[in-house]
């Protein structure tokens, strides 16, 4: 039985979200949560799945790459969730003196991308908007779908619009787009909230697509 559901997930992320904007309103901030790059966002989703008591492990390698002895080679994950706060183990050292017990294996984490994309930035429009959302968000489903140990896996895509209908349209236009490209991801599960308008985004979207339809 898979024991991460993205809605589950989804509703972690969506909850911090909400409270991180009612505390840039509460500080009358000039510039709100929408305006951090991607990197400046991942703190903040992070905490919000150890408050929940999972073990989240940033920039790991992709279980594929684990077998290099140089531990600086390989692709990396942005996060890896475990149950119950659990490390996970290293393929090198499993079976040794040096195993962790207990301890995760990496197929029974749940591997997530994050990206986040927004219309509007401090500096105006986002003129690779379109072109952000087509060609780099796709490429971290192609790296979780390519990995040939990782079972559960997902997407999370933070989405700044000037609008909830921009939002539901262009995430079902990117969900189509991944179809037709022959990915197997599942249907997002999504959440939504409004935001005030510093820069030009009034809404923000939590959507996690489950890699390999999960």
């Amino acid at each position: 039985m898979n024991a991460w559901s993205p809605a589950d997930l989804v509703d972690i992320v969506a909850q911090a979200l909400l409270e991180r904007a009612h505390a840039d309103d509460l500080e009358q901030a000039v510039y709100g949560f929408d305006s951090l790059d991607e990197l400046g966002l991942h703190p903040l989703i992070q905490e919000a799945f150890r408050r929940e008591g999972m073990g989240v492990w940033p920039e790991q390698r992709y279980p594929d790459d684990r077998e290099r002895t140089k531990r600086s080679e390989g692709k990396r994950c942005d996060v890896v969730l475990t149950q119950a706060g659990l490390p996970i183990r290293d393929p090198l050292v499993k079976g040794t003196l040096f195993d962790e017990a207990p301890a995760c294996d990496p197929q029974d984490g749940y591997w997530l991308e994050i990206k986040t994309v927004a219309q509007f930035e401090s500096t105006g429009p986002f003129r690779r908007y379109s072109a952000e959302l087509l060609n780099a968000v796709a490429k971290d489903v192609r790296k979780l779908w390519g990995d040939g140990i990782i079972t559960t896996s997902g997407l999370l895509l933070v989405l700044f619009t000037a609008s909830r209908e921009i939002a539901e349209h262009d995430l079902a236009a990117w969900h189509r787009k991944c179809l037709d490209r022959g990915y197997p991801i599942g249907s997002p599960a999504v959440r939504g909230i409004a935001i005030t308008d510093r820069i030009g985004n009034q809404w923000c979207s939590a959507a996690i697509f489950g890699v390999r339809g999960l």
